[in-house]
C-alpha cells in the first residue's frame, strides 16, 4: 500500500481556509496513486501548542485565554455538520482512505458546549469506520479538551489491512494499547503534535509491543500560528515569527520496532512511503501480547465502550 503523510499545519483556526488547504492537499495526492493520507493531532484547525509555551494561560478567567478557546469553539468540526459533509464529498471525489486530527465540537443536544480531541478514519467513500476521541487530555490540553470514552477503541478493514489510531498520550497508557492490540492491527497511525525524543520512544514501542507498522504523524506550527491576544515568552519575542514550535517529527516504524523512516523534522512536506503490511508476520513468533503471550487464566480485561455525548 502507498502511504501519504502530511507533515504540515492548517490555516490555524480558520476552519473554512484549512477545508481548502485540506481540498488542495488531498487532490494533489490522488495524482500518486496513495490508498491513505494521514493528518496529525487535532489537524482541523490547529494543536493548541500555545498551552505550553505562553504564560499566563492557567491564570483563572484570563480573557485572553477564553478568546482564544471560543476562536477554536468556532472553527472545531462538528460531527455531520456541513463542513463535515464537505470533507466525506471531498475524500470520495478523490477515492482515498483518510485519518484525519481534528477539534472536534458539540454544538447542539447533550455535551454541547465541550471540544474533544478527536480522530476520524474515512473509506475511499468518505464513510466514518472509526470515530475515535482521546481518552485523557495530556496536562495542559485539560484546559480546552473534554475527556473522551471508549467508544473509538477499534480498529477497522479497509482495503489493504487492518487499521488503528490513537492520539498522543494514549500511547503511554498500557491498557489503551492492550485494548487495540487485542484488535489485531496491520497497522497503527499514531497522532502527535510534535513527535520528540520521547514520542518516538512510544511509537517504537507500539509497533515491537503490538507486531505491527506504525505510522507516527506531526505537524508544524508557528510562532506566527499563536492565537492573536495570547502573551508570548520572551525567548520568543525577539524570534522570527516563521519559526517553528511544532517541527514535525514524522516516521514509520517496522514490526520489528526498527525505523523504515526515521524521524523528519523541521520540514513541511508530504512524505510518502510504500509498505508491505503483511512482511512482519513472523514477528508475532516470539511475541503476541493478544496470543500466545498473554494469560487469560491471570488478566482479564474489560471496555466500556458506550459513547456519552
Amino acid at each position: 500500500m502507498k502511504l501519504a503523510i502530511i507533515q504540515q499545519g492548517p490555516k490555524y483556526n480558520n476552519l473554512t481556509e484549512s477545508i481548502e488547504l485540506l481540498k488542495s492537499i488531498l487532490m494533489e495526492v490522488s495524482k500518486e496513486a496513495v490508498d491513505l493520507v494521514v493528518f496529525g493531532e487535532s489537524w482541523l484547525c490547529g494543536y493548541p501548542a500555545w498551552l505550553d509555551y505562553c504564560p499566563e494561560v492557567c491564570y483563572w478567567n484570563h480573557p485572553p485565554v477564553k478568546a482564544a478557546w471560543k476562536n477554536m469553539f468556532e472553527n472545531s468540526l462538528e460531527l455531520n455538520g456541513e463542513e463535515f459533509k464537505q470533507i466525506q464529498k471531498l475524500i470520495k471525489d478523490v477515492n482515498i482512505n483518510v485519518v484525519l486530527g481534528a477539534n472536534e465540537v458539540i454544538k447542539k443536544g447533550k455535551g454541547n458546549g465541550s471540544l474533544f480531541n478527536a480522530v476520524f478514519t474515512f473509506n475511499r467513500n468518505g464513510d466514518i469506520l472509526n470515530h475515535h476521541r482521546k481518552l485523557m487530555p495530556t496536562y495542559t490540553e485539560k484546559l480546552v479538551h473534554a475527556t473522551g470514552d471508549g467508544h473509538g477503541l477499534n480498529a477497522v478493514d479497509l482495503d489493504f489491512g487492518r487499521i488503528g489510531s490513537l492520539i498522543c498520550w494514549e500511547h503511554w497508557m498500557p491498557l489503551t494499547r492492550q485494548a487495540m492490540h487485542d484488535q489485531g492491527e496491520d497497522l497503527h497511525i499514531a497522532l502527535w503534535p510534535f513527535v520528540k525524543e520521547m514520542h518516538v520512544i512510544a511509537s517504537r514501542q507500539y509497533a515491537f509491543e503490538g507486531r505491527c507498522h506504525v505510522v507516527s504523524v506531526g505537524q508544524l506550527m508557528t510562532i506566527a500560528d499563536t492565537p492573536e491576544g495570547l502573551e508570548l515568552p520572551k525567548h520568543l519575542v525577539k524570534s522570527d515569527p516563521n519559526d517553528l514550535v511544532l517541527k514535525g517529527g514524522s516516521c514509520i516504524i517496522g514490526p520489528d520496532g526498527q525505523f523504515i523512516l526515521k524521524p523528519q523534522q523541521n520540514e513541511q512536506a508530504i512524505i510518502y512511503n510504500e509498505l508491505k503490511l503483511g512482511e512482519g508476520r513472523g514477528e508475532n513468533m516470539n511475541l503476541s501480547v493478544s496470543g500466545h503471550y498473554q494469560r487469560p487464566d491471570v488478566f482479564d480485561l474489560s471496555i466500556n465502550k458506550k459513547r456519552y455525548f
